[in-house]
């Protein structure tokens, strides 16, 4: 497996290409992933998004039309984009419309096996509704999105979001992984759940 990290738009969104001799799969879309594809001649069979606020999937239409199959606890909608939010209050956020080809289950079975690997998956609310955590227990390694960063968590004063409600989140699926797991957060560098255990300040 081959890990690299895209980082673009003006929220500088971090998406992850992971390549593996099963396909490949790329973590969130962030804005000038496709064409940084196109650049290193790489197709992409999956995506999966972490959540679906707009600088996280604002490729996601780009790559679904160059065959990826998209991923993610819930259907599109403007207001997980927050194109609802933003146009309401007069600012203009465009994303292009994408579907979701798979929705994710994180009751009954909260797995999901992809490109030879085996993810555990982790619904944590709080910053955004649709939020997911993917886990590769075998690598210890998770794509944490936008719940947790390096010394701080998601902002969660956007809609349907809640401080408590992601802090809870965080501690119960988060806190209790090995301290040596690798997080591959939405924004910033990544981090390890023991670092974040004994210095995150939210925490």
């Amino acid at each position: 497996m081959r890990l690299t990290t895209y980082c673009g738009g003006i929220c500088d969104t971090n998406g992850y290409l992971v390549e593996t001799p099963d396909g490949n799969f790329l973590v969130d879309a962030p804005d000038g992933v496709t064409e940084w594809l196109a650049q290193r001649g790489t197709r992409v069979d999956h995506l999966l998004l972490t959540h679906q606020h707009f600088d996280h999937v604002l490729d996601a239409a780009a790559l679904q039309d160059a065959g990826a199959r998209l991923h993610a606890l819930e259907d599109y909608s403007t207001d997980l984009t927050l194109e609802s939010l933003f146009g309401g209050a007069g600012m203009s956020v465009a994303v292009p419309p994408y579907r979701i080809d798979r929705r994710l289950t994180v009751t009954d079975d909260p797995s999901l096996d992809l490109c030879g690997l085996s993810f555990t998956l982790y619904h944590i609310p709080g910053h955004s509704p649709d939020s997911i955590v993917f886990h590769l227990p075998a690598l210890e390694l998770a794509f944490s999105g936008d719940t947790l960063f390096a010394g701080s968590i998601g902002r969660t004063d956007l809609p349907r979001g809640g401080q408590q409600m992601l802090v809870d989140g965080i501690r119960r699926h988060l806190l209790t992984l090995p301290p040596q797991t690798k997080l591959l957060p939405g924004h910033g560098p990544a981090t390890t759940v023991g670092r974040e255990q004994q210095s995150n300040p939210y925490l």
